[in-house]
């Protein structure tokens, strides 16, 4: 399977030695997104929702179609639910500025988890402290799992939202998005759900889990940089202000006022970027054409053997144990730094990620300054895990 998907993406036809364990980053893309991109700027370039012509007609179609598309790919019947962002980060910003800043009031609080991504994090801060409301920060235990039964405790007839990732970036924990929600929506408090280093594999079916807000990104699922998804629930998309003021979301204006269009269109100030939506949606397909469950088992047997692996190397030590984990593992070499651990692995055409993962708050508490992170994805093998322990033990040699 692995080297029939793999010869689908033609990053590695350029670096056939290439060993790309830093998914959870980025993702390849398949040659079917290019040539989507391609095909829309040879055919069909122009704007969308403007042009009375018939290369604007078909742009408009396609940028529609991918909407529909979008809906489906989360088992939605309304793909008015859809919005385009240019990504995760925009995407919880919208929900933070256009949602719950005008609902939040003085003593009110957000909660959410010690491990999210910084892109879940500021955002919270930054509008708790500046409508003076409390962020309070879900706890986890010394493997990296979230404490729910605190989570429980935290919530309280004030809480605006709960924010909280579906796999965490840095550890891979594997949240129960589903005891979340469910807590959640007992005491009426919607729930954005971080879904970036999910929605390449894990089904988001909003029939199944009611999501009040699901959040990702294109370049995490295949597709193209600079391209997001925000859904929102029916009950919530009349709540949804304007993100950003200009053309294109526009309904009616005078002198004195103006009228918006409703969510989703309200969203797209000025020109979106087509050419990224006819990737998505080209990326959508490429999933939707996979056996997701494969390729999740597949991924989960990679991280699984990965463990195994490095628990044989007496200078590795990992870096948090989940109970769910989802394709990403990090880990510390011995008293070497991990920008050294990356550099050295770079020259074996590894490619890992060292750093602190846009997790501060949660290496803080982990009393870990950075680490290594390797990230899976349907075109890892075996054998990636192979060569990057074998270079471990020659980085540790060399480091004697």
């Amino acid at each position: 399977m692995v080297s029939q998907i793999k010869s689908r993406f033609p990053i590695f036809q350029q670096h056939p030695g290439l060993v790309y364990l830093d998914n959870a980053a980025t993702t390849h893309r398949p040659q079917a997104v290019i040539d989507a991109i391609t095909n829309f700027y040879v055919a069909d370039n122009s704007n969308i929702h403007r042009g009375m012509y018939e290369l604007s007609a078909n742009a408009t179609t396609a940028y529609e179609n991918t909407r529909r598309k979008t809906a489906a790919f989360l088992e939605s019947d309304n793909p008015g639910t859809i919005a385009f962002t240019t990504g995760t980060t925009e995407s919880i910003n919208i929900v933070a500025r256009s949602f719950v800043e005008k609902r939040l009031h003085p003593g009110d609080n957000i909660v959410i988890t010690m491990m999210e991504h910084h892109a879940n994090f500021i955002p919270w801060q930054m509008l708790a402290k500046a409508r003076s409301a409390e962020l309070r920060i879900v706890p986890i235990n010394e493997k990296g799992d979230l404490d729910l039964r605190e989570f429980g405790k935290l919530l309280d007839a004030k809480t605006k939202i709960v924010a909280c990732t579906h796999i965490s970036n840095t550890l891979g924990t594997v949240n129960d998005i589903a005891k979340i929600v469910d807590a959640a929506h007992k005491k009426d408090i919607p729930v954005l759900v971080d879904a970036a280093q999910s929605a390449a594999l894990y089904a988001l079916n909003v029939r199944e889990l009611p999501y009040d807000f699901l959040a990702f990104s294109g370049h995490k699922m295949f597709g193209p940089f600079g391209t997001g998804v925000l859904y929102t629930a029916d009950k919530y998309v009349a709540d949804i202000l304007p993100y950003n003021f200009g053309g294109g979301i526009i309904q009616d204006v005078t002198l004195e006022d103006t009228i918006f269009k409703k969510y989703p269109y309200h969203l797209d100030a000025g020109t979106p970027n087509v050419s990224g939506v006819m990737g998505l949606g080209a990326a959508i397909d490429f999933i939707k054409g996979m056996d997701t469950k494969q390729a999740m088992d597949h991924v989960n047997d990679l991280t699984t053997y990965c463990r195994e692996q490095l628990l044989k190397i007496d200078e590795v030590k990992l870096v948090g144990w989940p109970k769910s984990q989802g394709g990403i593992i990090s880990f510390l070499v011995r008293d070497i730094h991990p920008h050294d651990v990356a550099s050295f692995l770079d020259k074996d055409h590894i490619a890992v990620r060292a750093g602190m993962h846009c997790t501060q708050p949660l290496l803080a508490f982990l009393e870990t300054p950075a680490t290594v992170r390797v990230s899976f994805s349907i075109y890892n093998q075996r054998a990636d895990v192979d060569h990057l322990c074998d270079a471990l033990r020659g980085l540790i040699k060399f480091w004697s």
